[in-house]
């Protein structure tokens, strides 16, 4: 068709613009995949600027972002206009009269004239930092031959400019720009860079602050500030001398603004935005799948995550894990002193640094390395070395070994903390740990410890699901279980705190109340113990659960997560419901993307959980009952609150915990080692109503001391239901000033004793309060009505023989 034009001039030049067309037609598809990916007009329109998500609380404050460039996009209203002066100056002085091509400059560049910066114009820049164009990922098969690779490169930026040209304002390209650029220290985007090196809003920049930063773009590295001041300071002047040249600045000010120096103040983003945590690392499990099958990225696709969470009770939880836990870990070096912790179940000391350094994966590495030279190995292990350690005072530098540091941390107590919304499902408190950054394993979701005594209630659940009531009444007495192991005929003899019986009936109310192993182990043998996993795992336990006579007793290992939903069950009249971390995720402007409900099942009739939350009030309300110590917080219990619990220790006390139940809330707590084998020694110092209960309680009665936090005293509901069980069976009362605590193997009846004022140091140990003594007199505490020793109610059960026979005789008389 060409040939028809007899003008060779125009033909040739047809001919060229129509290869031309050919040529940039392929590029924009991907011919054969010879060019590789170039931006489509939906890409255009919708650019992702790599903006990380941000965490919110249920009352919408930011605890946390994901990112894997820190950057916070702003509007074109927020930036300052010195930072726009100075870019345009600086990198591309026609900015505002080109449409994404300086032709211009493409010229000069050519000929080698080119002294006002390079060809590239801000949205040939932009196109590059929005879509990849210089990737080895985005390139086609043409990419192995030098010439040609650069040449489609330069080609898909000059229509990708193009097109952002075509559908953006100047405004929009420049502020989208600002948004995209790094300015190094992994700040990305003018408002992260103003706020890191400055500690200001992009809007607050001076003349000065904005030369600087935008003198940075020519080399990250070369001319930053932090790091080679000299240089950010000779670049800073050159950015002034060009917003001279292109009269953004008099003669005058860029005399005087030259003179200064440079002006830093470190900053950080907004609360949150900076480092881990166990909630910040447990959305993102929790979001891991729905991400995947949305097809979303938590670190570059700028969602707005909107978390359960309540911010004053997390505060309310926080403080009160701080407070109690400084305690504890006081408590527990004054306990061992200069002794090690570290003792097995026979009691049998434990060499647990050895044991931990040869775990370690650079120990097998060593072995080889020094087959023939163990002492080289240990040199390794016992070289000191500096650094930071956790302590109660904040993080300290020192000098520690690698075994020094086993040790120290090896002795350091830890808790995990959970507190949910049985109605709702949705949790409003986790706290994983005492510190995210020295101890990253979460211990409410994560860890899993041995239930102890809170595992009983499973028992007593089965026992009501098969027609029992909470009046029903069992003989605290030796109890000898058989069972088969391995076709093996073995016995198990479960034994109370003391090692000792009393003979007394008790409902099952009050055993559970008081965590009695003898009646628990009977109930636990009437009703199977197959079925109390079973029951279990109805109510919430996931995790698999050895079928064994002392199941009830809790030797099997569960996480706080599940032991509160399970709990939870009780409380909502017999719905499971699986707890939500996350209740909506919106975009950048706040448009809905996904809401979340929990799943729910019925899986207890109402009476039966109406019951079990009766059974649970025992632990306040019957003699000796194992939640008594929360007495000690008179605050809790104004305006007829309330309160249902139960309190578990593992054997040796190595797992202390509490569940504690209020109308509202359903909160678990766990305390103890990461290492098993350290643990207190005797139960007046180490069982949960003296580590894990007051936790809670110190928590609780900080919610409740809140008027605004939204949770308020009172009973726990009335039954909706017929309640067809007996279950009004007061119990013995025999006032006595005493109380208790719970244990597998201990119950005690003794307060702690006051614990020193000094403490035996480890090698550096974390640095904690002195253990206040409680001086003021408790208010309103009622005497806690608890049953006669051994020797009491012998002299008693004398004194009613003699009676009865009294009686008799006159009766016969």
């Amino acid at each position: 068709m060409f040939k028809e034009i007899k003008n060779k001039y125009l033909r040739y030049s047809l001919i060229f613009l129509f290869f031309i067309i050919i040529f940039f037609s392929a590029l924009q598809l991907n011919f054969l995949w010879l060019f590789g990916y170039s931006p489509s007009v939906r890409d255009i329109k919708t650019p992702t600027l790599r903006v990380g998500s941000e965490l919110y609380t249920s009352d919408g404050k930011l605890i946390g972002r994901y990112f894997k460039e820190n950057r916070t996009p702003v509007n074109y209203e927020e930036i300052s206009h010195s930072i726009i002066n100075a870019l345009v100056a600086t990198e591309d002085v026609r900015f505002y009269k080109h449409w994404g091509i300086d032709a211009q400059a493409v010229g000069r560049a050519v000929i080698g004239l080119g002294k006002d910066g390079g060809a590239s114009t801000i949205t040939q820049q932009l196109a590059k930092n929005l879509y990849r164009t210089r990737y080895n990922k985005s390139q086609g098969l043409l990419i192995k031959i030098p010439l040609v690779r650069t040449l489609i490169v330069k080609l898909k930026e000059w229509m990708t400019a193009v097109k952002l040209e075509s559908n953006y304002s100047k405004n929009d390209i420049i502020t989208m720009y600002l948004n995209t650029v790094s300015f190094g220290n992994n700040a990305y985007g003018i408002k992260t860079a103003s706020r890191i090196y400055f500690d200001k809003e992009a809007k607050e920049l001076s003349t000065n602050d904005a030369a600087m930063l935008v003198g940075m773009l020519k080399g990250t590295s070369l001319y930053n500030p932090t790091k080679n001041p000299a240089k950010a300071l000779e670049r800073r002047n050159v950015v002034l001398a060009q917003m001279f040249k292109y009269k953004y600045l008099s003669k005058d000010s860029l005399a005087e603004l030259s003179k200064e120096p440079v002006k830093l103040k470190e900053g950080k983003m907004q609360d949150g935005s900076d480092g881990d945590s166990y909630l910040r690392a447990a959305v993102a499990k929790y979001l891991e799948k729905w991400a995947t099958d949305n097809g979303y990225d938590l670190y570059e696709d700028g969602l707005k995550i909107y978390t359960t969470i309540d911010s004053k009770l997390q505060k309310y939880a926080e403080e009160a894990v701080a407070e109690q836990m400084k305690t504890l870990q006081r408590r527990f070096y004054s306990v061992w002193g200069n002794e090690d912790p570290w003792y097995d179940s026979e009691k049998q000391k434990v060499n647990y640094p050895d044991r931990a350094m040869k775990n370690l994966p650079i120990y097998a590495l060593l072995q080889k390395k020094f087959r023939s030279q163990p002492d080289s190995v240990e040199a390794y292990f016992n070289k000191k070395k500096r650094m930071q350690i956790f302590t109660y005072k904040g993080d300290r530098d020192t000098l520690f070994s690698t075994l020094d540091s086993i040790r120290y941390y090896g002795k350091i107590l830890n808790t995990g903390m959970m507190t949910m919304e049985p109605a709702s499902g949705k949790i409003k408190v986790w706290v994983g740990g005492i510190d995210h950054k020295f101890f990253k394993y979460d211990h409410v979701n994560q860890s899993k410890r041995q239930a102890g005594s809170t595992f009983k209630p499973f028992a007593y659940l089965t026992a009501l699901e098969q027609g029992m009531s909470p009046c029903d009444k069992f003989t605290d007495k030796p109890v000898k279980i058989a069972y088969q192991d391995k076709g093996e005929t073995k016995y198990w003899e479960p034994k109370n705190a003391d090692y000792s019986v009393t003979y007394q009936e008790m409902s099952l109310r009050w055993a559970m109340a008081r965590s009695v192993n003898t009646i628990t182990a009977q109930v636990t043998e009437k009703v199977g113990w197959d079925n109390v996993v079973k029951y279990a795992h109805i109510c919430g336990i996931d995790s698999h659960l050895e079928s064994v006579p002392s199941v009830s007793l809790g030797p099997n290992d569960v996480s706080v997560y599940e032991m509160v939903k399970a709990y939870a069950t009780f409380m909502n009249k017999g719905i499971k419901t699986d707890p939500i971390l996350v209740e909506k995720i919106t975009d950048q402007d706040n448009n809905l993307i996904d809401e979340f409900k929990p799943k729910t099942k019925r899986v207890l009739t109402e009476e039966i959980a109406w019951l079990m939350t009766y059974m649970f009030r025992g632990g306040m309300e019957e003699p000796r009952g194992t939640s008594q110590a929360l007495w000690e917080w008179p605050n809790l219990f104004k305006k007829n609150n309330q309160i249902g619990g139960k309190t578990g220790t593992s054997s040796d006390y190595v797992d202390a915990w509490y569940m504690g139940l209020t109308k509202d809330l359903v909160t678990g707590v766990w305390v103890g080692c990461d290492e098993r084998t350290a643990h207190f020694k005797n139960g007046e110092q180490g069982e949960g109503s003296r580590t894990a209960l007051p936790i809670f309680a110190k928590f609780m009665e900080k919610v409740y001391l809140d008027p605004t936090s939204g949770y308020t005293y009172g009973p726990f509901p009335k039954a909706t239901v017929e309640i067809t069980r007996t279950y009004n069976c007061p119990s013995p009362q025999f006032v006595r000033d005493t109380t208790t605590t719970d244990s597998v193997v201990v119950d005690s009846t003794e307060f702690i004793p006051e614990i020193p004022e000094t403490v035996t140091p480890t090698a550096v140990e974390p640095e904690v309060k002195k253990e206040e003594k409680k001086t003021e007199p408790v208010q309103n505490q009622p005497a806690i009505a608890v049953p006669l020793t051994k020797k009491e109610e012998r002299e008693l059960k004398r004194k009613q023989r003699q009676e009865e026979r009294e009686k008799k005789n006159n009766g016969e008389n």
